[in-house]
């Protein structure tokens, strides 16, 4: 007759084998089936739907990213709240004047931002700055001053970048998708920044805007949402046609 103690040993092993067993099926043999079924029927997306451009990797369709202007090393280019460009420190975190050299207080680094290139099409804000870590909103209420303000100096810049009256402006390059990694932004945007993008690149505005048209994707089964345009798609293919009229 077995004891009580034989007994709880003969069911903590019997756990400890359950565990092993499932720990094998659920945490190693399932994912690595389904890894394996993904990447050979969609390659692609379970790869993050990256895009290659010239050898090198660009992005992803699946997350939004800024189109600041950079250096000619491929940095990005700061700037203070009056515009005056700054260089970053040797460490990284203090900032100086390119002309001049005078260092910036720690309000005026709070404000260095990147400047938006106008040779490519600009998406709509990140309140993350298009980081996947950092996925999400601001969660300011629809009165929230901060969220109003916001929105004004949006609309403003936006007018003024694209050379616009303010109430032409559309809502999605004013309000952060509520992830802030939305790649994709309205058509009536992406056409608002045509003759901005034709001017800035010496482009025939006809041929950006047949660009636009063809790089515009149809509401989710024809009902869900409205006409949206990828604008790492779009830009890759306004860089072809610049490299073949070049």
């Amino acid at each position: 007759m077995p004891t009580i103690l034989t007994t709880r040993v003969r069911v903590l092993l019997a756990g400890l084998r359950a565990l092993l067993v499932f720990t094998v099926l659920c945490g190693l043999a399932y994912p690595f089936v389904m890894t394996g079924i993904a990447r050979g029927l969609f390659p692609d997306q379970a790869d993050g739907s990256r895009v290659n451009h010239r050898g090198r990797e660009v992005g992803s369709t699946l997350i939004g990213q800024s189109f600041d202007l950079v250096d000619a090393h491929g940095n990005a280019r700061r700037f203070d709240a009056d515009g005056r460009e700054v260089l970053a420190g040797a460490d990284g975190k203090g900032y100086t004047y390119l002309q001049g050299g005078g260092t910036l207080t720690a309000e005026q680094a709070a404000g260095v931002t990147g400047a938006p290139d106008p040779t490519w099409f600009q998406p709509r804000p990140s309140a993350g700055g298009y980081d996947a870590l950092a996925s999400g909103a601001s969660n300011y209420g629809p009165e929230n001053p901060t969220l109003i303000q916001a929105i004004k100096d949006r609309r403003a810049r936006v007018a003024a970048f694209n050379g616009v009256a303010p109430d032409r402006v559309p809502v999605d390059a004013l309000a952060a998708s509520g992830s802030g990694l939305d790649p994709h932004i309205s058509k009536t945007y992406a056409l608002l920044q045509v003759d901005r993008v034709a001017h800035a690149r010496g482009l025939d505005p006809a041929v950006v805007r047949s660009l636009v048209e063809r790089k515009t994707q149809a509401p989710i089964i024809e009902v869900l949402g409205s006409e949206r345009v990828n604008v790492l798609d779009l830009n890759l293919a306004l860089a072809q046609v610049t490299e073949r009229r070049g």
